[in-house]
């Protein structure tokens, strides 16, 4: 059993055959699914594939490249639904900062006020948080412990390889490991790998993004979860099944979900 904690089910690339898409996931031993909230707009798509599935689980937050709209979603019309089980994704993406010195400094702090709210909202409504980190891992780790996120714990999402982020395990987080574990210039996440704890680590896809050798360039689906447990338990010597397990159990512990 696998469960793929980051597979975004709402994407209109999954409309024509998302029931045969659950059906290989389910078929291949996937077997619960978490839609993270990333941009407001497909929210609505979330929940409804949620409520059709008995298998699938949404969360509710606003990506950094979607922060504009954040004011706009209703948090409560969605928090307490049975098959919400967390808040984001949300976080920090400087990767694509642009202009002036000023207008990079400007963002950053929009960017940082709006995952803060995210993470008063997590400890709130006492929701796990799920995190997006992309070149902002000082800031983002900053911002988590600052704001007493170890209250909620959560997931950093397609985690990133630094070591800077590994200490966050003490502080409630686990670590999601999707595709990139497969690719050719993925050296460092490879070199990482051993030092997160077996129990803090979870499985991913991040779908239909970072698709898995050998099925680069198609649409990435939540039945190539198996491509990235066979991945950890090759780099890390250790048994499929103790990953699958673990992970399994990791997961489901993270979303309170059975």
């Amino acid at each position: 059993m696998i469960i793929d904690t980051h597979i975004h089910l709402d994407d209109k690339r999954y409309d024509d055959d998302l029931g045969e898409v659950l059906d290989r996931a389910r078929e291949g031993g996937v077997q619960r699914f978490v839609i993270p909230g990333a941009d407001p707009s497909t929210l609505n798509r979330a929940v409804e594939i949620a409520e059709m599935h008995k298998d699938v689980y949404f969360a509710v937050g606003v990506h950094p490249y979607d922060m504009d709209n954040f004011n706009s979603l209703d948090f409560e019309k969605y928090v307490y639904h049975e098959k919400c089980v967390a808040i984001g994704e949300c976080g920090l993406d400087y990767f694509r900062l642009e202009g002036s010195d000023e207008e990079k400094a400007e963002e950053k702090r929009k960017q940082k006020e709006v995952f803060v709210a995210q993470i008063e909202l997590a400890k709130k409504y006492k929701k796990p948080l799920i995190v997006h980190i992309r070149d902002a891992s000082r800031d983002s780790k900053a911002l988590l412990i600052d704001n007493g996120a170890s209250e909620v714990g959560g997931v950093l999402h397609c985690y990133n390889a630094d070591d800077e982020l590994l200490s966050l395990a003490n502080n409630g987080f686990y670590f999601g490991i999707g595709g990139v574990l497969t690719f050719k210039n993925a050296k460092k996440l490879v070199n990482v790998l051993s030092k997160i704890p077996l129990e803090k680590l979870v499985i991913e896809t991040d779908g239909p993004y970072l698709t898995p050798t050998p099925h680069r360039g198609q649409r990435n689906e939540p039945l190539y979860t198996t491509l990235v447990a066979d991945k950890v338990a090759e780099i890390l010597e250790v048994e499929l099944n103790t990953i699958k397990e673990t992970s399994t159990h990791n997961a489901l512990k993270l979303f309170n979900i059975s």
